[in-house]
């Protein structure tokens, strides 16, 4: 369950850009990431507020699925801590100058800006993007070179935060920068909450690539969930690549291998990033001595957990605590 400081919030307010040719999908991940009510967190107000908007009030889905009617406008883009840009199909065609000058708006009073796949043109358009990083969908991305040669494009991840702008890549990867947003603003728990809920993975690292090759095995299942339900039940104990190849009885570089074809990653990568998350739920719940976190995360020393967290979340122990443990601004001890 959340804590501390995350339950006296007002809610953040998220205002989504509806234009036309909008993929339903994205609209649709945006609604239910921010916009659905959470009583599973047990909270007495929704953390996010949802606002779709729009340069006309009645703007025409990608194909014509369905017509959305009733749009408040783009001034509702001034009011929001968050702007959250969906992609659409035809990318060459310019966004209207309405929609690129509320993005920069928005940009230029430090809301926060997400694109959802090819929504990231509409940024680039806008001229947030030059000489920063971002993702878009694998598809479009020659495209997107061509027409935005200045931003440092990262075609083969799945989402890329720079701070105040993140960017996602394909249709499905708007769920894994949702979720890292959840995170980000609310912790680990709350966001383990969100995925459950989703039924969806509850952390895919941004830097995992965006098409990962499954072969079909040709005798035996390969699949590494059975490994990785084992491994996460023992993130405690001294663990080591060498550990869960002879678990999954094969050589360490063939359960490489299956790391890289199956999940975009490599089996260290993979067990750091559970240990670091596992030292989140800890902190969160209220473990204040750090070399107990470090211990029980599988980190082994509270160096070592001071490292992996900053690394992975920005922040130091203590800072985290303060922002997402249940009492507020106590320090960590060692």
């Amino acid at each position: 369950m959340p804590q501390g400081s995350s339950q006296a919030r007002s809610a953040h307010r998220v205002a989504v850009i509806v234009d036309e040719g909008t993929n339903p999908f994205e609209v649709g991940v945006a609604t239910e990431l921010f916009g659905l009510p959470r009583p599973e967190l047990g909270l007495p107000g929704p953390l996010y507020e949802v606002t779709l908007c729009g340069p006309t009030p009645e703007i025409r889905m990608n194909h014509g699925f369905f017509t959305l009617t009733g749009l408040p406008g783009l001034d509702t883009v001034d009011r929001a801590d968050t702007l959250l840009v969906p992609g659409r199909p035809d990318n060459v065609v310019p966004r209207g100058p309405d929609v690129l000058d509320a993005i920069r708006r928005a940009h230029a009073r430090g809301a926060r800006v997400v694109s959802f796949c090819t929504g990231t043109f509409a940024l680039a358009e806008a001229g947030l993007l030059d000489g920063r990083r971002a993702s878009t969908h694998w598809r479009w991305a020659d495209s997107f070179r061509r027409l935005h040669p200045k931003v440092l494009l990262e075609p083969d991840v799945l989402f890329v935060d720079e701070g105040d702008i993140l960017t996602a890549a394909g249709s499905a990867a708007a769920l894994d920068l949702g979720l890292y947003i959840w995170r980000r603003d609310h912790g680990a728990e709350t966001a383990n909450h969100v995925s459950r809920r989703l039924v969806f993975a509850a952390h895919r690292d941004g830097g995992q690539r965006q098409f990962v090759e499954r072969a079909v095995p040709d005798v035996r299942d390969e699949s590494l969930a059975p490994l990785l339900a084992w491994a996460q039940e023992r993130l405690g104990d001294p663990l080591t690549v060498a550990d869960l190849a002879a678990r999954a009885r094969v050589s360490p570089a063939t359960l490489h291998r299956r790391f890289r074809a199956q999940l975009g990653t490599t089996p260290l990568a993979w067990l750091i990033e559970e240990r670091v998350a596992l030292a989140c739920r800890l902190i969160e719940r209220g473990e204040e001595r750090l070399d107990v976190v470090a211990a029980r995360s599988g980190l082994g020393t509270a160096a070592n957990l001071r490292t992996r967290l900053r690394r992975a979340t920005g922040l130091s122990p203590s800072a985290y605590r303060r922002r997402f443990g249940p009492g507020g601004g106590e320090a960590l001890v060692s």
